[in-house]
């Protein structure tokens, strides 16, 4: 468990949309998990970017990145969120990283990693990751501002 991690969201430009990719503590989460899957000796299919919300309904990023949803919604089903999309053609639907997002008053914590396309693939090492609640809130509504500015149709 990672105590009192930083989350971060860098927004880059992925072919004519841009694509937002968190951090933990300053490491993109799309290095952290090539680096595990690696040392898991998981063979490669394919590479991990960022999200890309002109491409998928995420719904509003600050509400999305802290699982708020509505009970009978998509990822409420789902059971979790899509944090990294594929890194070639950018689509959730071919190559994601999953994981489970719980928030209290105290802290948020992403866990429960999965890789849907390779579900025998156990990510029960990579993980959790906790950060302080209000230093979370604090990044995730930047991102909303920053990408809305860029972005003014999406939240």
């Amino acid at each position: 468990m990672n105590e009192n991690a930083r989350v971060s969201f860098s927004i880059q430009p992925f072919e004519e949309v841009l694509a937002i990719t968190p951090a933990v503590n300053g490491i993109p989460l799309t290095e952290m998990v090539l680096t595990f899957e690696r040392e898991q000796r998981f063979d490669p299919a394919g590479g991990y970017g960022g999200l890309i919300p002109q491409w998928f309904k995420y719904g509003a990023l600050d509400h999305y990145f802290l699982g708020e949803f509505e009970e009978n919604s998509y990822f409420a089903r789902m059971g979790g969120v899509y944090l990294l999309g594929c890194g070639s053609c950018g689509e959730v639907g071919c190559w994601p990283l999953t994981a489970r997002i719980r928030t209290n008053a105290e802290s948020v914590a992403w866990d429960s990693f999965q890789q849907e396309h390779r579900p025998k693939r156990d990510y029960s090492k990579f993980g959790p990751f906790v950060f302080e609640a209000q230093q979370y809130r604090e990044a995730v509504a930047a991102l909303r501002v920053a990408f809305s500015a860029r972005v003014p149709d999406i939240q």
